[in-house]
C-alpha cells in the first residue's frame, strides 16, 4: 500500500468519526442542550432547531465545551479595535 493512500484512509476514518460524533451530539444538543447553552431559546420551534442542526453537529467539539462548563455567552473577543475603543476618551455614542 502506498503511503498517501494510508494517509488518504486515515482522513477518510477521522472525517467520518468526527461527523458520526457530531450527528450524534447534534441530536442531543438540539433536543436538549440548546435550551441549557441559550435562554432564548427556550420553547423553540423544531423548525429552528432543524436548522441549527447541521452547525452544531460541524462545531460540536466548542459547544460540547460550552455545555459542559455551563458557559452561556461566548468568551468577549480581544482584539486591536477592542482595546483601541476602549482607550478612547470618547464617550460611547451609540
Amino acid at each position: 500500500m502506498d503511503s498517501a493512500e494510508n494517509i488518504a484512509r486515515l482522513l477518510v476514518v477521522l472525517g467520518g468519526t468526527y461527523t458520526i460524533l457530531g450527528m450524534l451530539f447534534a441530536a442531543a444538543f438540539v433536543t436538549r442542550g440548546i435550551d441549557r447553552l441559550d435562554p432564548a431559546a427556550r420553547g423553540a420551534r423544531w423548525s429552528f432547531r432543524l436548522l441549527i442542526l447541521p452547525a452544531s453537529a460541524l462545531l460540536w467539539p466548542l459547544l460540547l465545551r460550552r455545555w459542559a462548563t455551563g458557559q452561556q455567552a461566548p468568551p468577549r473577543e480581544r482584539n486591536a479595535h477592542d482595546r483601541a475603543a476602549a482607550a478612547s476618551p470618547l464617550e460611547d455614542r451609540a
